[in-house]
C-alpha cells in the first residue's frame, strides 16, 4: 500500500479549537496479513532466527494476545514451527479455542498452557532452558516480543512518517514499552513522543523503556511523555465510555480501534489536546497500532462492542 494513503487527517471539533493539526498513521494497514507494530518488532527477530539457524520460534501470550496471533502468522508466512506458551488453563475436551487461539492453531503454532505460577518465570533463564529441553532448540521470542531487536523496525517507522509529513510529536499506546522506545531510538531525541499506557500502574514502564533505549542506542532520551491516566483499569478493562468512544470514532473515520490499545490512545490523545497539552499550530501523529483481532475473542467475552 502506498506511504500516502497510510496517513489520515482527522477532523476533530477538539483539536480543530486548540490549533492542532492531528493525523492517524494507519499501520495497521501496511501488511494485511501481518498488521501493525507486532510485525515491525518482529522483522529483525525472524532475520536473527534464521541467520542462527533456527527453524522454530517459541513464544509467550496471554489467550487473546496480539502477539501470539502474529507470531503464529509470521510462521505460517515464512515456515517456522511455531509454539506459544499461554497463561491460563488448557480449555477442557471439546471446549471451543477462543478466536485469537483458534487462528493461531489454524496457522500451525502449537499451543500449551503455564499456570501463572510457572507464566510467572517466563524470563528465568533456567525456565526457558527447560523449555527448550522440552521443545527442542528455538529462538525464544518474549511476551509482547518486546527485546533489543524489536527496536530498529519500530524506529523505521519514524523514517516513513518523516516522508510524508512534517511532525511536532508522534502518539502509539504502550503495553510493554518496545514501540515507543523503537519510535525513541528513531526520533534520536528530535521532535516530542507521547506514549498512553494500556494498563494500570504503568508507571514502572519508564525504567523500562529507558533500559531498551539504553541498550539499543547508548543513551536514554527524555523527548516523550508516559500517560497513565487513560487505562479504564487496566489491561484488558474497560468501561461503556470508551466503547462509545470506540463506536463513534468508526462513525466519524471510517476507522476500527481496537480496546485493548488504540482506543485508549485516541482516547487519551483527544483529552490532552483539550488540556492544552500540545502547542497550538503543532502537527500531532497517532499510531495506529493494530489489533483489531482481538474484537473477535472481546465480543465472545463480553459480547458486542456497541
Amino acid at each position: 500500500m502506498p506511504a500516502s494513503s497510510l496517513l489520515q487527517l482527522l477532523d476533530e471539533p477538539v483539536a480543530a479549537a486548540h490549533g492542532v493539526r492531528l493525523l492517524l498513521w494507519r499501520d495497521d494497514l501496511v501488511n494485511p496479513d501481518l498488521p501493525g507494530n507486532k510485525a515491525r518488532k518482529l522483522k529483525y527477530n525472524l532475520m536473527a532466527a534464521r541467520h542462527q539457524g533456527h527453524h522454530t520460534l517459541l513464544t509467550f501470550g496471554g489467550a487473546y494476545s496480539n502477539h501470539i496471533a502474529a507470531v503464529a502468522a509470521a510462521g505460517r508466512l515464512l515456515g517456522f514451527r511455531t509454539i506459544g506458551l499461554i497463561r491460563g488453563d488448557e480449555p477442557a475436551v471439546g471446549e471451543n479455542l477462543n478466536p485469537t487461539l483458534a487462528q493461531a492453531a489454524a496457522d500451525g503454532m502449537e499451543l500449551h498452557y503455564l499456570d501463572r505460577t510457572a507464566y510467572h518465570r517466563r524470563g528465568e533463564p533456567a525456565f526457558i532452558a527447560e523449555q527448550l529441553a522440552r521443545f527442542g532448540p528455538a529462538y525464544v521470542l518474549p511476551e509482547g516480543g518486546t527485546n533489543a531487536l524489536a527496536l530498529p523496525g519500530c524506529a523505521e517507522l519514524v523514517a516513513e512518517i518523516r516522508q510524508q509529513v512534517d511532525f511536532d510529536a508522534l502518539a502509539v499506546a504502550v503495553g510493554t514499552g518496545g514501540t515507543l522506545a523503537g519510535l525513541l531510538t528513531g526520533l534520536a531525541g528530535q521532535h516530542h513522543a507521547v506514549g498512553v499506557a494500556a494498563l494500570k500502574n504503568g508507571e514502572f514502564l519508564r525504567s523500562e523503556i529507558d533500559a531498551l533505549t539504553q541498550a539499543t542506542a547508548g543513551q536514554a532520551f527524555d523527548n516523550y511523555s508516559l500517560q497513565t491516566d487513560y487505562h479504564f483499569g487496566g489491561y484488558a478493562k474497560y468501561s461503556a465510555e470508551l466503547l462509545v468512544f470506540i463506536q463513534q470514532f468508526q462513525e466519524r473515520h471510517g476507522v476500527l480501534l481496537d480496546p485493548i490499545y488504540t482506543g485508549k490512545l485516541l482516547f487519551g490523545v483527544l483529552d490532552l489536546i483539550g488540556k492544552g497539552y500540545f502547542q497550538r499550530g503543532s502537527t500531532v501523529v497517532a499510531i495506529h497500532t493494530g489489533g483489531q483481532q482481538a474484537w473477535a475473542g472481546w465480543q465472545e467475552r463480553f459480547g458486542s462492542k456497541r
